[in-house]
């Protein structure tokens, strides 16, 4: 009898080659029972068959050569009895801590000694090219050298057993549900019975069963175990967010109970990190997969695959992106979410969620605890921290970064700190490669970057090109303009560093109402408060939002503040009036539900933590409750004679020639707004330049009649004194 003297197994391959050899005996002891009249028919096989001769030859060196005299019959007494003694000495093996993959596997799946059989009857061609022969032998076919069913069942069952058997491979079955196997048809397009059907290992099963960690080379793109570098201590948490993670862990390793940690937040709340510091603490390796790659056709396959590396990993799964999958299936009441649920509650170890959105399963799950945790985006105090660590122990900071300033101005969680950070380095290393300085300029654009690219399917994002010199308002409106620019710099220290901040329940944005005729300088005030406090403006056309299917203007409003969020974006909300009907005259139904848009927007405007600025052309239709929730209310005049002359002054560019006849003190009796006083100008410098090759007074004229024809205003002699000859 073969059998080395070793009470335990040293490797695990060496315990694999002792199942191959006790298959090999089986096969031995059935190749009596497989001399079938077909093999006579030689034209059976047109000249491909595997002879009698072959297989002795084989079978003389004996595969797991121990000498056995080949023509010698291997008893059923004897086979048992080495089964016996294999089982033996892998029960002492493993007692000794040893780690061996085939009980390993038998373990993690709760597979039967049957499915075990068939899974080494199976794996030996592929570990082993001279099985490929002897299976084709006793399968009177040189082509099939994959086990076929019926192979399978002819060698572990006795004639009455294979009925029953059959049930083996049934697709509930844990080697085949698992996809340890796949049971296949040996011509893909045919479907033959299932007893001629074969049996192939899945390969990263062969790999593991040969010792491999590797991630399945199917989900390697999207998936990969995490290196557990991060310790509690790493965390950037509150305090409050911390002991509350802290008492989780606590709880959870207390508990036999796996659970499944929702955890929900903006993008870079720290949300990967936390999965990973609980399974540090647990001691629980973590496989992470972006869940961006698992939705559509394939998905339920690819999940299978998931799910069960992380077995044969022995470690926690952490599905991040999760919000990809609650979108596809309808906000997490579509049936693919709740076959997800229940499909990862079948799972027996904790698993681990990351989403931006909230969310409860609507269904039981049974085997886990459902533990559902919140992110936040940080607080100032915090976000300061958090710049300080990380620009901490960098030698290239120039001295005029203002953490504070960057702080206040972008609500930013670590991640995205991380991210603006990276940037702020490749602008600095593009500016001067010999020695990049972080320079106040090079984080604040770092941190635009990270802000300003979604917004951009609702929002038009406005480049300023003016500055407070360019615009022309009394004294008392620009002071106030000075104002918010004010408000929105130190923000971050009365809040926070002061204190205010813990004795306001709402938002700590700013909500500010712009209110005058258009062409007033509405806009151009937005823009040079923007840029004066170098944030980025974005335009949106409330016309536009507001739809004429109900419920649709507060889906299109609610868009906007969550991209606006991350944006750190100053929202200039224009033409506000399209959603101020004054509420009390509802004229047609559709009136009735701009109440309720109204209202939601004054409720998003106050939970939203940055700034808004509304700009309407009358303030008289907006009511006096949304009017004393604005920070500032800023009135936009029509422009008098003294002021409309100070705008002529300013509108043409300097390289502009301008004739002597210009008289910018006669064109400011014109009754217009410094909108139209700039459309004026653009029409006469075009006059001017098919024309003479300066802007005269005639050109002015000819322009400012055209913007009165646009106005719908007639023009009169009266109007244009003596220069009525020019337009008439």
């Amino acid at each position: 009898m073969h059998h080395h003297n070793m009470s335990i197994y040293n490797s695990n391959l060496e315990h694999i080659r002792d199942e191959l050899y006790r298959i090999e005996q089986i096969v031995r002891l059935h190749l009596d029972d497989y001399r079938t009249e077909q093999q006579m028919s030689a034209n059976n096989f047109r000249g491909l068959f595997i002879s009698r001769d072959e297989v002795d030859a084989i079978l003389q060196t004996t595969l797991y050569g121990h000498g056995a005299d080949a023509c010698s019959a291997i008893e059923h007494r004897e086979i048992e009895t080495l089964t016996r003694e294999i089982a033996k000495k892998k029960i002492e093996s493993i007692e000794k801590g040893k780690e061996l993959r085939l009980p390993l596997l038998e373990e993690l799946f709760h597979l039967t000694p049957f499915e075990m059989d068939v899974l080494v009857i199976s794996l030996a061609p592929e570990l082993d090219l001279r099985y490929e022969k002897l299976y084709a032998y006793l399968q009177d076919d040189v082509t099939r050298k994959q086990p076929s069913v019926d192979l399978v069942l002819g060698l572990l069952c006795s004639t009455e057993d294979r009925f029953a058997a059959i049930n083996y491979f049934s697709p509930d079955v844990p080697l085949i549900r698992n996809r340890l196997v796949h049971v296949a048809s040996p011509r893909p397009d045919d479907q033959v019975p299932l007893l001629s059907r074969f049996i192939k290992v899945d390969d990263r099963i062969i790999y593991f069963l040969l010792g491999s960690d590797e991630v399945d080379d199917r989900i390697r793109s999207f998936s990969y175990m995490v290196d557990m570098r991060n310790r509690f201590e790493d965390l950037i948490l509150s305090d409050d967010e911390k002991n509350r993670l802290s008492s989780l862990i606590k709880w959870h390793s207390r508990t036999e109970t796996p659970a499944i940690f929702f955890f929900h937040g903006p993008y870079g709340t720290g949300k990967k990190m936390a999965s990973e510091v609980v399974c540090n603490e647990l001691k629980l390796p973590l496989l992470m997969v972006d869940m961006k790659a698992v939705i559509g056709g394939e998905s339920s396959e690819t999940m299978g695959i998931i799910l069960r590396e992380a077995l044969l990993q022995r470690s926690s799964v952490c599905l991040e992106g999760f919000d990809a999958v609650l979108k596809a299936g309808d906000n997490g009441g579509g049936t693919a979410v709740i076959n997800l649920i229940k499909r990862l509650d079948r799972f027996p170890n904790s698993i681990f969620i990351s989403s931006e959105t909230p969310w409860e399963p609507t269904l039981v799950i049974k085997k886990h605890r459902f533990v559902s945790l919140a992110f936040p985006r940080p607080s100032f105090v915090l976000r300061k921290q958090m710049w300080k660590d990380f620009l901490n122990g960098r030698n290239n900071v120039s001295d005029d970064v203002d953490i504070a300033n960057i702080a206040s101005k972008f609500n930013f969680s670590a991640g995205q700190i991380k991210d603006a950070l990276f940037s702020a380095c490749n602008i600095a290393e593009m500016k001067n490669s010999g020695e990049p300085v972080l320079s106040m300029d090079a984080l604040s654009r770092g941190c635009k970057v990270q802000s300003g690219n979604k917004l951009t399917r609702l929002a038009m994002k406005i480049e300023p090109r003016h500055t407070w010199a360019d615009i022309v308002l009394p004294e008392d409106v620009k002071e106030q303009l000075v104002e918010v620019g004010g408000y929105i710099k130190y923000k971050g220290k009365v809040y926070a560093d002061w204190g205010f901040g813990r004795k306001l329940s709402s938002g700590r944005g700013l909500n500010a109402l712009f209110s005058g005729p258009s062409g007033t300088g509405k806009t151009m005030a937005a823009g040079i408060i923007a840029s004066a406090v170098e944030l980025d403006l974005y335009r949106i056309d409330l016309s536009g939002v507001v739809s004429k299917y109900i419920g649709e203007t507060e889906k299109n409003l609610k868009k906007i503040f969550e991209e606006a969020e991350t944006s750190n974006a100053i929202l200039f909300f224009d033409e506000a009036d399209a959603i101020f009907g004054k509420r009390s005259e509802v004229k047609d139904s559709h009136d009735r539900y701009a109440n309720i848009e109204t209202s939601y927007l004054l409720q998003r405007m106050e939970e939203y933590d940055g700034i808004v600025i509304l700009a309407s052309n009358f303030k008289k239709n907006i009511d006096d409750a949304f009017l004393r929730r604005m920070h500032f209310v800023i009135e936009f005049p029509l422009p008098d004679e003294k002021l409309r002359e100070k705008i002529w002054a300013g509108i043409f560019p300097e390289e502009t020639p301008l004739g002597d006849t210009v008289d910018f003190t006669f064109l400011a009796g014109f009754k217009v707004t410094g909108g139209n006083i700039k459309n004026i100008a653009l029409s006469a410098a075009f006059l001017a330049a098919g024309d003479s090759a300066t802007v005269e007074m005639e050109h002015l004229i000819r322009a400012t009649k055209r913007e009165f024809q646009k106005m719908g205003k007639l023009c009169t002699p009266g109007d244009f004194g003596e220069y009525y000859e020019v337009v008439k």
